[in-house]
């Protein structure tokens, strides 16, 4: 069964809906986004937090989306044309400001969908997060184990539930252990590839109400950035789980590639 690994990542895309923080027009939502302080920040988590465990997959066969507007902002522009030209797993898709969001979401993914594919393996993935190096890899391998119950309702969600959450502060990061249900970061959607939907579609804290659900609660598979920008400040229900100090910063290194110095960096620059 060919599967598609396939994502979207919004950097700060202007549209109405969509997200948390609502706003009048499409003017006022653009002025909020495209705010150089903030840009300078979201630049700041995409590149240090998101990006290095994309760039260091051990399953290179996926397609990473990268939504945001034709009048984004020199140098980001600039700067997300040149990292899609450097790695073939990134896309970039200019999209204009589009009342419904989730509309613009399809646009977006739409061209990069593979027709030739059995399921399309659907994933966001928020600027200011993390996967584990091993995401796409772990996500391909546990759907073939349960690929019986996708058949039944040519639906299903695959949560990779155990992760970190990360605080900022002007002390550094903070990180709090967390088996968190549907987050949405680590979590693919497995549709067939003539359905229009995206994981966009489905509400992530929802998803029991459209489709069966599996979820594999180790390894450690995602961090979640808490912050000033972020447009959910809430750590959300979940379970506490315990990680030694000196454990914490090699995992972080072994799983995400990253170096805790440089969290603690990122994590002062926003606080």
């Amino acid at each position: 069964m060919r599967v598609q690994m396939l994502g979207l990542c919004r950097f700060s895309y202007v549209g109405l809906r969509g997200y948390q923080k609502d706003h009048a027009s499409v003017e006022e939502r653009r002025a909020f986004l495209y705010d150089p302080d903030r840009l300078a920040r979201r630049w700041l988590w995409f590149t240090t937090l998101a990006l290095p465990g994309w760039l260091a997959q051990t399953d290179g066969d996926f397609t990473l989306v990268i939504m945001t507007g034709p009048d984004l902002p020199e140098p980001y522009l600039s700067h997300l044309r040149e990292l899609v030209a450097a790695t073939p797993q990134l896309r970039l898709e200019l999209v204009p400001p589009m009342e419904r969001h989730l509309e613009a979401c399809r646009a977006a993914i739409a061209p990069h969908v593979d027709p030739g594919a059995d399921v399309i393996g659907h994933f966001r993935h928020d600027d200011d997060d993390a996967v584990a190096l091993d995401y796409v890899a772990a996500a391909r391998q546990d759907f073939a184990q349960v690929s019986g119950l996708w058949r039944q309702d040519r639906r299903l969600s695959l949560d990779h539930s155990r992760g970190l959450m990360l605080r900022a502060g002007a002390g550094g990061a903070s990180f709090v252990p967390r088996i968190a249900h549907n987050m949405g970061v680590a979590l693919t959607i497995f549709l067939p590839p003539d359905q229009p939907q995206t994981a966009l579609h489905f509400n992530h804290t929802r998803l029991p109400l459209w489709m069966p659900g599996v979820a594999v609660t180790r390894p450690l598979m995602f961090i979640r950035s808490i912050h000033a920008d972020s447009d959910s400040g809430d750590m959300g229900p979940g379970l506490t789980w315990q990680i030694e100090e000196a454990d914490l910063n090699r995992q972080l290194s072994r799983r995400f590639g990253l170096a805790r110095a440089d969290l603690d960096g990122l994590a002062r620059a926003a606080a």
